[in-house]
């Protein structure tokens, strides 16, 4: 490039949604880079969309974008239009058609050279949102980006030399410290070209040697040599060069980073160290735009976020980011995996829905993000898809394509591809999914369709669980069954489907790096506060769907109350997924979905920070660094419910991929909540590799008269690696007291007459009779309730329970033998567990609950475990739980004896 003019600004405009493309009128303006909808332009939107925010301006059709523009500007021998970020493109000047594009992923470029130094003339762009040959993915959908219209990023005229540089590749080679240059030499066959390179982001500055370089036959291929002192990339020290390639005058600039990103055995290296994988999730939700910026500084703001949560790798969910989200993660050691913008069936010539078409543009698009974004140190990794099906045949092909075009990433078939029937193929170089067999689950939670459910949502909360006995199995695993005629029912996106399905390899153990896939997806409720921050042509009018449907239950009053508790249990279950994986010695990293809300799919609000990648004020970026970081201390225990004068057990243990962490001291501390210490623990260590064992360490505890916290505080000496677990020391209870105390399954005539002498009576109904109720379920919502209960429906599988933690009334008497916070907490998983939250959207009168389950945002039943209202001057208060069960662990004993001393006092 020698120069360049800059068309951004104000442009005629005309919406065409009928997509005629005659007659246009030209009737108004709009400045770009932007999209119609940003504009507010076209008609105003007034549905009420709750699966997703509301496009207030949406527009599908064609958006003509016109604009004098004097091509006499440039004084250049090859000119050349580039439009960075858009939809289906067609180019006009004066009328005449100069060429159709159509790219989801990658910048349109136009060669106008017959235009050089001709004048003004006028440039039309048409974009079209519609026609697309595929789906898209998550860059289409409403559910992210939305479907919009226009030009998001650089559009500009690009002035060249004659001779100048294309289709410029650069293989960095750490070992010999070279890199090798290849590139097409456009307007001559033979010259020389000079290449230089310099660090610019690093304490060490760097520059090696200017170098001089013959190309011939129009083909550029150099050796250039970076110096035995050149500086590597990675994510602790992002160390990056600029490298010029000049041509008599003609420059291109290219950021390059030297690294080699590979596998060995069953991890990711970086530069032949290990890494592990801390992937978020990201399908480009920018609420304020509804589009993915082109701005480098956006990127940094937000991928330094997602850096102080310890995240080290980018999962892009069927998309791939403009250029400046490479440059950011270019600059801050972020390892980046696009995907292509497809979630569907690959098939073969023949078979039924084939599409042949459909699959060329999604290999086409492929080659594109290689050759446009590939020299970024950051792409280092490749994705097919999401979710995929069909043939394991073409998809080896085309990865063996992408290999042998450019062999410096890592490429998969995909996410979670074939589901309950996972398989790595010849060209897979890491598999990433959620099981290995039907029952070999590797992350802890699953919708009720894709049943099993995982351990987050089935075991009584724990700091033990790892998947390295799943991963490498003792024995067998059983098969999801098959139907007879050889067809099995998925989750298929948003629906279901039936597909085919060859039986599952219940011995299958995977070579390649095991990335598990969507980890998490912990819902909590709507901070109805965040609707105000909705300033753009999207808007939160699900949230506000959500809190008029509160406000019609009564429950509006509670919504603060449900969104803080709900995120409180959310987290909890976020810590136990997290050390799960830190725990797996086997594991090769994780992709949670994720640390951000996500705005579609039914409002899924899943992240500790919100669509914004603003704080909930849940927990801090300090704090979830304590279980997700490159350095992690954890303890094993079995319960963080222990009963007083007993003895705590615990093993320490240090997940380590930090490079300079080379040994240290750990000091465990086990502390009251009234500061009293209990015991502790310093232990020396030397690092073993990744995986280090420390040490036991075990405590005697007291004895207390109420459910009191305790704290087990976990660091290594003079460095940030720290962690804590809030364990609950129950008092110990031999037996429930439940003498002298009124005590009924219903309010018979009995209850009757001691209500009317002014007593209270304890109603503990039989839970295998209680009609108009909710089954007990500790852990928080998978996702959305709306989303999987409509596919639960679909596959005729059980529809989840739905519900979403505890608010507890913590001052109330009932409850004051059985102390706590006002969310849940592990104390009081057996209670729930073993209850029926009574549904009382139709109790008549007064009531107050003292133990309130919050129901989902879909749903927002009225639902209690524990409640009392006032009948025939004496008080009843029912506890749906079951006693039986109940006194058999301390803490439910303890829970028993104290609404049982509530009721008889």
């Amino acid at each position: 490039m020698i120069n360049k003019l800059d068309l951004s600004g104000e442009w005629l405009l005309c919406l065409d949604k009928e997509c005629k493309g005659t007659d246009l009128v030209f009737d108004d303006t709009i400045n770009l880079p932007n999209t119609t909808s940003n504009a507010k332009k076209g008609e105003y939107n007034t549905e009420r969309e709750t699966g997703f925010l509301t496009d207030t301006y949406k527009f599908e059709g064609f958006a003509w974008f016109r604009k004098n523009v004097d091509f006499s500007a440039l004084q250049c021998e090859n000119l050349k239009l580039y439009l960075e970020r858009t939809r289906i493109t067609e180019l006009y000047i004066d009328g005449k058609k100069i060429g159709r594009q159509e790219s989801l992923c990658t910048p349109h470029i136009y060669d106008l050279n017959e235009y050089i130094g001709t004048g003004i003339h006028e440039m039309t762009i048409c974009v079209s949102n519609v026609g697309y040959k595929t789906k898209g993915g998550h860059l289409t959908s409403p559910d992210t980006q939305t479907n919009w219209n226009g030009i998001t990023g650089r559009i500009e005229l690009i002035g060249y030399k004659n001779a100048h540089a294309e289709n410029v590749m650069l293989w960095c080679d750490i070992h010999n410290k070279t890199v090798r240059v290849t590139a097409n030499i456009t307007g001559g066959k033979s010259g020389k070209a000079v290449i230089s390179a310099e660090s610019f982001n690093s304490e060490k500055n760097h520059t090696p040697a200017v170098q001089s370089f013959e190309y011939k036959d129009g083909k550029l291929d150099a050796l250039y040599k970076m110096g035995d002192d050149c500086l590597l990339w990675s994510e602790h020290e992002p160390n990056l060069y600029k490298l010029r390639i000049d041509i008599y005058g003609d420059v291109s600039e290219h950021i390059i980073g030297m690294r080699e990103f590979r596998t060995e055995g069953g991890k990711f290296t970086i530069n032949g160290e290990k890494t592990f994988l801390r992937g978020k999730h990201d399908g480009m939700i920018f609420p304020k735009t509804a589009f993915a910026p082109t701005d480098l500084e956006e990127w940094l703001r937000i991928m330094k976020i997602s850096k102080s949560y310890g995240m080290n790798h980018y999962r892009y969910h069927t998309c791939c980011p403009p250029e400046s989200a490479f440059i950011a993660a270019d600059m801050l050691g972020i390892y980046m995996e696009p995907q292509l913008p497809f979630w569907g069936t690959i098939t073969e010539e023949g078979e039924e829905n084939h599409n042949q078409e459909e699959q060329d543009f999604l290999v086409e698009e492929g080659f594109n993000m290689l050759k446009f974004f590939g020299n970024h140190p950051s792409y280092c990794m490749m994705s097919m898809g999401n979710e995929l099906w069909g043939s394991k045949k073409i998809l080896n092909d085309i990865i063996g394509g992408y290999k042998k075009f450019d062999s410096r990433h890592l490429y998969t078939q995909g996410s979670n591809n074939f589901q309950w029937f996972p398989n790595v193929i010849e060209n897979d170089d890491f598999f990433v999914g959620v099981r290995l067999a039907n029952d070999r689950l590797i992350r802890g939670s699953y919708a009720m369709c894709d049943a099993p459910l995982g351990h987050i949502q089935t075991d009584k909360p724990a700091a033990n669980h790892d998947y390295d006995s799943i991963i490498r199995p003792k024995k067998q695993a059983s098969s999801t069954e098959i139907s007879e005629d050889g067809t099995v029912q998925i989750q298929y996106g948003t629906t279901m489907k039936t597909v085919k399905a060859s039986d599952a390899d219940a011995d299958f153990i995977p070579e390649v790096p095991i990335v598990t896939h969507e980890i998490g997806q912990y819902e909590t409720y709507p901070n109805f506060k965040e609707i105000e921050k909705y300033t753009g042509s999207l808007k939160a009018r699900n949230f506000e769907v959500f809190r008029e449907r509160l406000d019609e239950k009564g429950l509006l009053p509670l919504a603060e109350d449900y969104f803080k508790c709900s995120g409180k249990l959310a987290v909890q279950c976020y810590k136990e997924e997290m050390e799960a994986v830190f725990r797996s010695r086997l594991l090769g990293g994780f992709q949670i979905l994720d640390i951000q809300d996500f705005s579609g799919q039914g409002t899924a609000l899943v992240g500790v920070l919100d669509a914004f990648m603003d704080s909930k004020g849940l927990i801090t970026d300090s704090e979830w660094r304590e279980f997700c970081n490159d350095a992690v201390v954890m303890a094993r225990f079995d319960s963080y419910v222990l009963e007083a004068v007993s003895s705590f057990k615990a093993h320490t243990e240090l997940c380590n991929y930090r490079p300079d962490l080379k040994d240290g001291k750990l000091i465990c501390t086990l502390t009251l909540e009234n500061g009293d210490v209990i015991g502790k623990v310093k232990k020396n260590f030397v690092a073993e590799g990744n995986y280090t064992d420390i040490c036991d360490v075990e405590f005697t505890l007291p004895q207390v008269t109420k459910n009191t916290k305790a704290v087990l505080a976990l660091e290594i000496e003079g460095t940030d690696i720290h962690n804590h677990y809030d364990l609950w020391v129950i008092p110990t209870v031999e037996k429930t007291d439940i003498s002298g105390a009124y005590i009924f399954n219903e309010v018979n005539e009995e209850a009757e007459s001691l209500l009317k002498q002014g007593k209270t009576v304890l109603i503990v109904p039989d839970l295998s009779k209680l009609e108009n109720s909710i089954e007990g379920f500790y852990c928080q919502d998978f996702w959305c309730y709306h989303m999987f209960c409509i596919i639960s429906q679909m596959m005729k599988k059980p529809d989840p329970v739905g519900t979403m933690g505890l608010l507890i009334d913590t001052d109330h008497p009932a409850l004051a033998g059985f102390a706590g916070e006002k969310y849940s907490t592990p104390q009081w998983w057996e209670i729930v567990q073993n209850s029926r939250s009574v549904i009382l959207d139709d109790f008549k009168g007064e009531k107050n609950v003292i133990v309130r389950t919050i129901d989902n945002f879909d749903r927002n039943h009225d639902l209690s475990l524990l409640y009392e209202y006032e009948k025939d001057g004496g008080k009843v208060v029912v506890c749906s739980c079951d006693f039986d069960k109940l006194s058999k662990s301390p803490e439910g004993r303890a829970f028993i004896n104290s609404v049982v001393d509530y009721v008889r006092n």
